[in-house]
């Protein structure tokens, strides 16, 4: 039995999203006066009212939510013009992002909010949509013929949005091979590769700059996580504290190893490196240390209340040093969680969070990801799948 002190504590999640009917009478209403805010981003009377059309049509019950069938189902839609309208039309998407971005504030801002950082896939049968290839596709499970974006969510205790997107784009399709396809889906000549982990890192550090959306936490999943690239963005804002999540067989040190000066020549000259003494040369995985670690170092908490009862996790942390190509890299915080019972499941995160921080503020973090899952499976309903 664990004492009352280590499995007492509250439950801190974001409020549950709930639409009743009686929430969406007159939401035509409500749609416009959202699509008005964006007014100044469109030079032209005819685009704005495109936008419009193309909203209601993915929020219509349509089998297929593409242009041509929201054309025909919206009042005053025209198939070719709103084709052209998503083709052709210019906006002023960073003005719209600012815009969006303000209005998310003003109903869920928080000086404690958190932004979330995951990517989402797009099934797609063909080969002409940008950035489609055979890749891993997190909606599936699998390796499928897809497109895949890299999405930032921002959580309080007030709600959570999605408030910016990436759309990854494999490295073959910066090869000549894809010259063609470049040309025809008019991607930018000045574009470069960049992985998720930085994409993500880019939009973090967007978000921070643009000080419009308040954030004191980044959470994300251990494709990120396991990037120094994502690591050393967020760590360029100041005062923000990352939980992340890492591998089992991350390397990392629970007392910082011992370092030694080595002395050596290169070309006649002598000269000196430090290097990690040999005793210390062979940290354990986070795996390891989560399950050499006695019962009584774990804390029962509950992280949420499902369908059939509360949600409960053991939880622990330490301060370790980690190891990157077996030299000490970063102080961090390593924060371990496993599921209840006689075969626990385990889960690794970690934190650049204060040595001052209390294990509830992790616990916490560590259950706010769902909202961005949350927020993905909206995708289908709004036609995400089906775009032009």
């Amino acid at each position: 039995m664990l004492p009352a002190c280590r499995t007492e504590g509250k439950t801190e999640t974001c409020p549950p999203f709930a639409l009743a009917p009686s929430d969406v009478e007159g939401f035509l209403h409500e749609l416009r006066n959202f699509h008005d805010a964006f007014r100044s981003c469109f030079p032209r009377r005819e685009s704005r009212e495109h936008l419009f059309r193309y909203m209601v049509g993915l929020l219509s019950p349509l089998e297929r939510e593409s242009i041509e069938p929201m054309a025909l189902e919206v009042e005053g839609g025209n198939v070719r013009a709103m084709q052209r309208f998503v083709r052709d039309d210019r906006w002023d998407e960073a003005q719209m992002r600012h815009i969006y971005h303000q209005l998310v504030y003003e109903d869920m801002g928080a000086p404690a909010g958190v932004v979330i950082v995951d990517e989402s896939g797009f099934p797609k049968k063909g080969k002409d949509s940008v950035g489609v290839a055979r890749q891993y596709c997190g909606t599936l499970g699998k390796v499928e013929n897809c497109q895949v974006g890299v999405f930032a969510a921002y959580a309080s205790p007030h709600g959570y949005a999605l408030v910016d997107q990436q759309l990854f784009l494999p490295e073959p399709w910066f090869t000549e091979v894809y010259a063609e396809r470049r040309t025809k889906c008019q991607v930018p000549q000045s574009l470069a590769f960049q992985t998720k982990p930085q994409l993500a890192g880019t939009m973090v550090r967007a978000l921070f700059q643009e000080r419009v959306l308040p954030f004191k936490y980044v959470v994300a999943d251990c494709l990120y996580g396991n990037s120094a690239d994502f690591l050393a963005a967020v760590e360029a804002c100041w005062g923000v504290t990352y939980l992340v999540a890492i591998p089992a067989d991350t390397r990392c040190w629970l007392h910082g190893p011992v370092m030694e000066t080595h002395a050596y020549r290169y070309r006649g000259k002598a000269r000196t490196k430090r290097v990690v003494r040999p005793a210390d040369g062979h940290p354990p995985t986070v795996e390891m240390i989560a399950k050499r670690l006695p019962e009584t170092f774990w804390y029962r908490r509950t992280v949420s209340e499902g369908t059939q009862g509360p949600i409960v996790y053991e939880f622990t942390k330490r301060q370790v040093t980690l190891c990157r190509e077996g030299m000490p890299d970063r102080a961090v915080w390593l924060v371990l969680k496993r599921t209840v019972g006689a075969e626990p499941s385990y889960w690794y995160y970690i934190s650049n969070a204060l040595l001052s921080t209390r294990l509830p503020t992790f616990v916490w973090l560590s259950s706010v990801r769902w909202a961005i899952e949350q927020s993905f499976e909206a995708k289908t309903e709004l036609g995400m799948d089906h775009y032009e």
